[in-house]
């Protein structure tokens, strides 16, 4: 593809509405659950009120992780219409009363891109295609950085499609898990967020497991840390906030 094609496929997608996603990780401060009950809870609640007033504005899911990773409590996975949107939601949350008793120990920021190797069989909403952050609804969400060898990169195009298309096929046997892959290059440290949607963990290590045998695998630099993130908005992020 020549400079002025990757300009023109650039311009296209933003035209058509390529999305700015983001995925913040949150721990709570030991002082947070040193104060008051009420008082928790009704910084707790202030919170949950400035993410559904956000949630209006910007695609937004909230989850947990307490009791899952000993270095994150909550997560945030947004897609907004640009990064300045991101950034606005993350100065208001440092602002809020919450703010002071939050540990951003996570972020990784994408976007939204086609993938260069969805090229046959296609079929509305597949995953490489999109533009768009649908969330599925599932109750749990598998997210993690990935960065590729610089040898895949020196590879001709036909044999990353070759493996690839081997690798697509892989993910097509498991029909319950849904990936999201958004792009980080020039962005941030990696190259892709990978958040994959499924009500059945165990068809998530299947897949893992699977495809840890395929081609494309020896071409993995670094896929960690992973994230097993488990869905609660609304009043349900309640418990996750040490608040009963």
């Amino acid at each position: 593809m020549t400079q002025t094609e990757t300009r023109d496929a650039a311009g296209s997608q933003a035209a058509i509405g390529q999305q700015a996603v983001h995925f913040s990780f949150y721990k709570l401060r030991p002082a947070w659950y040193q104060l008051e009950a009420s008082e928790r809870r009704r910084i707790a609640k202030d919170f949950i009120s400035l993410l559904a007033r956000w949630d209006e504005r910007l695609l937004m899911v909230s989850y947990s992780l307490v009791g899952i990773r000993a270095d994150c409590d909550i997560m945030l996975w947004k897609a907004a219409e640009s990064v300045d949107e991101i950034h606005e939601l993350g100065l208001e949350i440092a602002s809020s009363g919450i703010g002071s008793y939050l540990d951003t120990v996570y972020a990784y920021l994408s976007l939204t891109k086609r993938s260069i190797y969805v090229r046959e069989h296609q079929h509305e909403g597949q995953e490489g295609t999109r533009l768009r952050i649908a969330p599925v609804g599932a109750k749990y969400l598998f997210v993690y950085p990935f960065v590729k060898t610089r040898p895949w990169y020196k590879l001709p195009l036909e044999e990353r499609q070759a493996m690839m298309n081997d690798h697509i096929r892989v993910g097509h046997k498991y029909p319950r898990v849904r990936l999201n892959t958004t792009y980080s290059f020039g962005l941030d440290d990696q190259e892709f967020v990978l958040a994959f949607e499924t009500d059945y963990p165990s068809d998530f290590l299947d897949l893992v497991m699977e495809l840890r045998e395929s081609e494309t695998s020896q071409y993995t630099e670094r896929d960690t840390p992973i994230f097993t993130c488990i869905k609660a908005e609304g009043a349900g992020l309640l418990p996750s906030l040490g608040v009963s």
